[in-house]
């Protein structure tokens, strides 16, 4: 037997611990191990957080922290304000995530053309995105006031313009138009990106077969932008529940209740009322909305989105 033969016959010693495989898991856990720590201390212990805050009432100013069970959850139920609140997110809401959505894609086709000049646009229209949210909503504060200058050009041309923000029939359509310009750039140029990929060779063999420029769109570019349309319609309407700093700066939550939306109904309850489990409730109630809409886009995207079965 050749020593080749022996070495092989030769029984083998232990093996060691730290196998190349295992080096090379212990590697991807150190990576993700910051991401883990964030979302744990940043997500999760929050959410156990604010359960367990809307169990109880938290008074700061006595000092007092009462376990009380459910009774702010039965005070959620019997508060009549919520359905107004619920109304006005609704609104809201639905007013942002369509005119954003079919503004950003109308924007983006117009751009997606072969003209001279269209990166200016793409600048133009992406700018207010990289604008500070405050500086934007309190410079369109003081354009849609009473004698701000949107009516003074209204009145150079003989119209006697509302007081948008504080009527009940604009003040609610003055903030959704605020918020669509401020962030329709960001929605514009993931649609750009994705009508750039789509492959030109589709669009030509539709011409040739001589189907319609609105046949072209509704049946090539559409289905294959649709997964950007769940991703963009997914972040418009979290960010539609979350809005905040618009309200406050420009309407305050009124005329009335109009424009109080759930965040604000939480941040006067929890801030300006001193009702921290109260708050609390309604930050759980915020919760199960925002992850309800989630999970119905995401089961919805596999009757629409392209790729998907």
């Amino acid at each position: 037997m050749d020593r080749a033969a022996k070495a092989r016959s030769a029984p083998s010693g232990p093996r060691s611990f730290w196998t190349t495989r295992r080096r090379d898991q212990l590697t991807g856990y150190l990576f993700i191990t910051p991401a883990l720590a964030g979302a744990v201390a940043f997500v999760f212990l929050p959410l156990v957080l604010v359960v367990w805050y809307s169990l109880h009432e938290w008074n700061v100013l006595a000092d007092t922290f009462t376990f009380v069970g459910a009774e702010n959850y039965r005070k959620l139920a019997d508060d009549p304000n919520v359905p107004a609140v619920l109304r006005a997110t609704g609104l809201f809401s639905v007013g942002l995530v369509v005119f954003n959505l079919a503004l950003a894609l109308l924007l983006a086709v117009l751009l997606n053309q072969k003209l001279r000049g269209t990166t200016v646009f793409r600048v133009l229209f992406f700018s207010p995105v990289v604008v500070s949210l405050l500086a934007w909503t309190i410079v369109w504060g003081f354009l849609l006031q009473d004698n701000g200058g949107i009516n003074g050009l209204l009145d150079a041309i003989g119209v006697d313009g509302p007081n948008w923000l504080r009527s009940g029939g604009t003040a609610m359509a003055s903030v959704v138009v605020v918020q669509v310009f401020k962030n329709v750039g960001l929605n514009m140029v993931l649609f750009l990106a994705a009508l750039q990929g789509v492959p030109q060779e589709l669009y030509e063999a539709a011409r040739t077969d001589g189907a319609s420029a609105w046949t072209v769109f509704r049946r090539i570019t559409l289905p294959l932008i649709s997964p950007t349309i769940l991703l963009t319609s997914i972040i418009t309407v979290v960010g539609s529940l979350q809005v905040f700093a618009q309200i406050s700066v420009l309407t305050q939550g009124g005329p009335g209740t109009s424009t109080t939306v759930l965040v604000y109904y939480l941040y006067q309850q929890a801030f300006q009322f001193h009702a921290f489990g109260y708050g609390a409730t309604l930050s759980v109630l915020l919760f199960l909305i925002v992850l309800a809409l989630t999970v119905l886009q995401w089961q919805m995207r596999k009757r629409w989105v392209f790729h998907e079965s």
